[in-house]
């Protein structure tokens, strides 16, 4: 008996370092097991904050986008209008023109109607006179100044003919233009002469027709 317990021990205590062993490979396992899963969660989390971080980016990008969009949208409008308002002022310049340009026109028949009344050439007749230079403040008493005033009235009839062109042909101002573009929008499809014999300058649109006689010139 006392042989044997020697040998008792010595196995007792072995069994019990397998088992302590055994237990220690185990927490080994797990620690290793719950490294690794810690190590997956730190990924996982700067996977979602480098997410986060991207979406606010994003947001203000398109943020940025929507608001450039925006002042070009307002833009675009303020063309609009202003686009708008010229081709109303054009289309009443026009008007204008249009009906000086039928007076004009029913002056002409009346002559032919009436010969014997008609005024001598680079003449107003009185009542067209006197209606002109009303309107435009002009004093016509002598020859000189007579064909003045039909030299005036023909820059502006080929100045309402211009606007006519850009308005039908959508010109902006300082567009150039000939005598051939002009013609149509003319009463006679001729362009005008000054009766004092001056040279007529057309100049793009915007700008107004100019005669190289001095005087003859349209106002402000």
């Amino acid at each position: 008996m006392k042989t044997l317990l020697p040998w008792l021990c010595v196995l007792g205590l072995a069994i019990g370092l397998g088992l302590v062993y055994s237990a220690s490979q185990k927490k080994d396992a797990e620690l290793a097991a719950l490294r690794e899963e810690s190590q997956q969660l730190q990924q996982l989390r700067a996977e979602l904050e480098a997410t986060n971080s991207v979406r606010p980016q994003a947001q203000s990008d398109e943020l940025v986008r929507l608001r450039k969009d925006n002042e070009d949208l307002l833009r675009l409008r303020n063309e609009v209008g202003q686009l708008r308002k010229e081709k109303q002022q054009l289309a009443a310049q026009v008007q204008t023109a249009q009906a000086q340009a039928q007076g004009a026109q029913a002056q002409v028949q009346a002559q032919r109607a009436n010969p014997a009344q008609a005024p001598a050439p680079g003449q107003l007749d009185p009542a067209a006179q006197a209606a002109f230079n009303a309107r435009y403040g002009v004093t016509a008493q002598t020859p000189e100044q007579q064909q003045a005033v039909v030299c005036i009235n023909n820059l502006r009839l080929i100045d309402g003919a211009k606007q006519q062109w850009a308005l039908e042909k959508q010109k902006p101002s300082g567009a150039l233009l000939t005598v051939t573009d002009l013609a149509p929008y003319l009463k006679t499809n001729v362009l005008p002469t000054c009766p004092a014999g001056g040279v007529y300058t057309i100049n793009p649109v915007g700008y107004a027709p100019l005669c190289n006689i001095p005087g003859h010139a349209l106002g402000k």
